[in-house]
């Protein structure tokens, strides 16, 4: 990955139901509301640790609202 882009994690709140599995799996991304849905950091994925979980997390989604998305250095 270059240094001009950067990515972040994604949730599409209409797909979402709620399951929490996301935030079990990367909480240093995700935390969850009162009602268990994901509050998504918008900070960027920093390390490959935190990158293989966020990988995990999009994955193991059951309803498939995670996304992986690239930003640019200019979103920041």
């Amino acid at each position: 990955m270059s240094d001009t882009v950067k990515r972040r994690i994604r949730v599409n709140p209409i797909l979402c139901n709620g399951y929490g599995y996301c935030a079990e799996i990367v909480p240093e991304l995700i935390s969850l509301d009162d009602w268990g849905f994901p509050i998504v950091s918008a900070a960027p994925i920093d390390g490959d640790r935190i990158r293989r979980l966020a990988e995990r997390a999009v994955a193991t989604c059951p309803r498939l609202a995670l996304l992986i998305e690239d930003i640019s250095r200019d979103a920041l």
